[in-house]
């Protein structure tokens, strides 16, 4: 007799670009590589246009493609929303979701304001008390070296933490021809690269830490401030110029210095035109004890320091992050056999269902995201200011 089945988790995809894609990928793997207390069914996808949103479920693995979100909203067999939007939308739809009983997850960052951040994570808490789970999707927390380096730092290894640096480099628009995409335009994105890629490295900084940020002193910059009119919608694809130019209303770059409430001091770059890097995701953490590095572009190595060792032997070692009891890779392949960047996003999921299984709260919580938010607006009003010196929040 066969073991029976666990209780089916609907879930309905909203947007089905860039993010949708990793997501549903991550969908449709996770049951095949981990025990789950839910077997997520990938019900419904939801966009604007019809036959686009038609040609993605086909594609994606989406069993009905539908033009209006609040039909996933109202339906029995969808109990999961994952919002795979622009940031502009986040806020309307997580709070929807959440009031209609739906766990929900939800993109980075989590939202445009600390206003809209703020509403999101007070639905969040409301529906908690209900039994209603929600969570950022932060994936790069589920980098196996990553993972690795956060129980290293909180088991100790690290001693006191004093210093980290954190990088976050791409090149994608460094042509001046490249199109006028939504992630330009502040009222879709919110920010530029502080929030796009700048988020993802404030997340990490805290979470492998330990430790929030308190204040910052900041410079953004805008290089290139008029592009040509895009012909498509989405934000990492060149497209079709449409004729004419627009202004650019987001950064470029931006780099601050900030304080952690444990006392360490830590430096931050986001930038989208550093020619040559494509993903230069980096994290260096310097303790008492020891040392951290990682580079995404090498994402299953983890570079670690042991300064209690005798100088003789001491230095940089690397750990090749695939052994079976490392973080999420005995899931996987035998050691050795490398994962990749859609992985994050299998294990972000697994995560989110594990916990609306055994009903704790997932984490990264939208109250994380909050305070994601809070130091992106700290950023943004020290960069208006000379780069004063600004508390978060």
């Amino acid at each position: 007799m066969s073991p029976a089945q666990p209780p089916a988790l609907g879930v309905g995809l909203v947007g089905y670009s860039f993010m949708g894609r990793a997501h549903s990928q991550a969908w449709r793997s996770v049951g095949a590589f981990f025990d789950l207390p839910r077997r997520p069914a990938m019900v419904a996808v939801a966009g604007r246009s019809g036959p686009d949103v038609a040609r993605a479920a086909e594609q994606l693995g989406w069993a009905e493609a539908v033009t209006d979100v609040k039909e996933l909203l109202v339906r029995d067999d969808i109990h999961v929303l994952d919002i795979c939007t622009p940031g502009d939308s986040h806020a309307e739809l997580a709070v929807a979701a959440l009031e209609a009983g739906k766990h929900v997850l939800c993109e980075k960052p989590l939202a445009n304001t600390v206003a809209e951040a703020e509403a999101m994570a007070a639905a969040a808490e409301r529906a908690a008390a209900r039994g209603v789970r929600s969570m950022v999707g932060f994936n790069y927390r589920r980098v196996p070296a990553i993972a690795l380096a956060r129980r290293l730092v909180a088991d100790g290894r690290l001693g006191r933490i004093r210093h980290i640096r954190a990088q976050y480099l791409q090149d994608w628009i460094t042509d001046p021809l490249f199109p006028l995409v939504w992630r330009l335009q502040k009222e879709r994105a919110g920010s530029g690269a502080l929030g796009d890629i700048g988020a993802h490295i404030i997340d990490l900084a805290q979470f492998v830490g330990g430790s929030r940020i308190t204040g910052v002193s900041a410079v953004t910059e805008t290089f290139v401030k008029e592009r040509p009119l895009a012909g498509s919608s989405d934000g990492l694809a060149p497209g079709a110029s449409s004729g004419g130019t627009g202004p650019v209303t987001v950064d470029d770059a931006a780099l601050f210095t900030a304080r952690t409430a444990a006392g360490a001091l830590a430096s931050f770059e986001a930038t989208r035109f550093a020619a040559g890097r494509k993903n230069a995701l980096r994290i260096e953490l310097n303790g008492s004890d020891g040392s951290l590095a990682f580079d995404f572009e090498s994402m299953n190595d983890l570079w670690f320091h042991d300064h209690t060792e005798s100088a003789r032997t001491a230095g940089f070692r690397r750990i090749l992050v695939t052994e079976p009891d490392h973080p999420y890779a005995g899931a996987w392949w035998p050691p050795g056999h490398l994962l990749g960047y859609e992985h994050s996003f299998t294990h972000e999921i697994h995560d989110f269902v594990q916990a609306i299984g055994d009903g704790s709260d997932p984490a990264p919580s939208f109250a994380d995201g909050l305070q994601v938010q809070r130091v992106l607006a700290a950023v943004e009003a020290s960069a208006c200011d000379d780069s004063r010196w600004t508390p978060v929040g």
